[in-house]
């Protein structure tokens, strides 16, 4: 998996770095996304699923139904959003989680991530960090834990 820092200053551009990340997956991989609200996060998932030959248009935030599952492409994606839901473990479990892991082609991705507090999940994992909101560049930063 690439690590590293990018600067986007448009919703292309994020969606741009999103699939050059996707094109790189192979399953089991977790990503696990940080930013606020407006930061571009769900652009960047499209840019995945854009890779991962999933239909771009059928990719929405989970933030209502908590995940949402794309079984068509070349790899199985699972988009959660935690936003929602009351920190802690309880989060993970509300998501079913652990029945998600099991999938090991599957690649998860997880929007609100610090919502599950101490919850382990399995190694590795890749933060992906999104600063920025409006007109503002989004500043990407990928690392391992």
């Amino acid at each position: 998996m690439l690590t590293g820092e990018w600067i986007t200053h448009s919703p292309e551009e994020t969606f741009a770095v999103g699939h050059q990340i996707g094109s790189r997956l192979a399953g089991g991989e977790i990503l696990l996304l940080h930013g606020a609200l407006g930061a571009g996060k769900t652009v960047f998932v499209k840019g995945l699923a854009g890779a991962l030959d999933i239909d771009t248009d059928e990719v929405t935030s989970p933030s209502f139904t908590l995940v949402n599952p794309y079984h068509e492409g070349r790899l199985t994606l699972y988009h959660l959003d935690l936003y929602r839901l009351d920190e802690g473990a309880s989060a993970a479990h509300a998501v079913d989680l652990e029945e998600l892991l099991a999938d090991e082609q599957a690649v998860i991705v997880i929007e609100w991530a610090e919502r599950m507090g101490r919850y382990r999940l399995p190694s590795p994992a890749w933060h992906v960090s999104i600063a920025g909101d409006g007109e503002d560049a989004r500043h990407i930063r990928i690392a391992s834990e």
